[in-house]
């Protein structure tokens, strides 16, 4: 039986002009961004659709990415569209609990937005993530193990392809010894802090006190969480999940392996650029990977998914 996934993105994916043209054609989606404006008490179309430079700062970029991947979502719910599991990467994890059912929109703005500022107050200098091309997860674990400083693993992304975080000076080092290892490349990633690295654990404290005040609900579509790996289908452990997440690995290609093995066939992104549908397709081949960032996008998604 075919089973299909709706996937998030996460920070690094934001441009400006995202999510506009859904904002302009249909009314539920600039409900949404209504909606996460009056909570936030931030512009939403300013920040997501005008040249600025607030999109490209952390504490803006998580809240706004969340405002059109929800946007986006409650258009494709509103055709008719529903998946069998989602999954999220990093800041994507919380459209993924929204689209399963586990927490409200206006809840998940609310606390999004305060996770943008704690993570960008918590490193606002000294920090800095690198991404290694063409090594294996064994050696470049090795390699940060036995690297002066902090630096750890960020993300793994696909088969070649994972982030390292942490001090700005263990990163480097890290990363010279990586080449030597016979990395393809060491890329420094432009990013405002030292994402998913022990740095970032006060952040997390912070954001778990907000979060008790969530409610999260049952919910009957399940989810992959980042810090397992593994299927959620109870509210239990998702405010833990969620703590740990800012400081911890995100196992991207462990999830996305997850879901196949469970006989999930067809992904559908939502929201900005289509960085996770290029992982998926290097981790196999032979699934259907849609996605829906563009007005146009949508069309070729329904005839997909044969939604009438």
């Amino acid at each position: 039986m075919s089973k299909t996934a709706f996937m998030f993105p996460g920070q690094g994916a934001q441009y400006i002009g995202m999510g506009k043209d859904f904002y302009e054609k249909e009314q539920t989606a600039k409900e949404i961004f209504d909606k996460a404006g009056s909570i936030t008490g931030l512009d939403m179309p300013f920040i997501c659709f005008t040249e600025n430079d607030k999109l490209s700062i952390t504490e803006y970029t998580q809240i706004a990415m969340l405002t059109v991947e929800t946007a986006i979502l409650k258009v494709l719910e509103e055709r008719g569209i529903r998946p069998d599991v989602t999954a999220g990467l990093s800041l994507g994890e919380y459209g993924a609990i929204v689209a399963c059912g586990a927490m409200r929109a206006e809840e998940a703005f609310a606390v999004v937005r305060r996770r943008g500022v704690y993570m960008q107050e918590a490193v606002p200098e000294g920090g800095a993530m690198a991404a290694v091309l063409g090594l294996s997860a064994d050696v470049i674990e090795e390699v940060c193990q036995n690297t002066q400083g902090i630096v750890s693993i960020a993300n793994y992304n696909c088969p070649g392809q994972i982030v390292i975080t942490g001090e700005a000076d263990a990163v480097n080092r890290a990363g010279e010894v990586l080449k030597e290892k016979g990395a393809k490349r060491v890329v420094p990633l432009n990013v405002s802090g030292p994402f998913h690295s022990q740095m970032l654990t006060g952040a997390g404290e912070r954001l778990r006190k907000d979060l008790e005040k969530v409610q999260i609900s049952e919910f009957s579509i399940p989810y992959v969480a980042n810090l397992t790996a593994d299927y959620v289908s109870t509210p239990e452990n998702i405010r833990e999940l969620l703590e740990k997440q800012i400081s911890s690995p995100v196992r991207w290609q462990q999830s996305v392996e997850r879901m196949l093995a469970d006989g999930v066939d067809t992904f559908v992104e939502i929201g900005p650029g289509k960085t996770l549908s290029s992982f998926v397709k290097k981790i196999n081949r032979d699934v259907t990977v849609l996605n829906v960032d563009k007005y146009e996008d949508l069309a070729k998604c329904l005839e997909v998914l044969k939604v009438e």
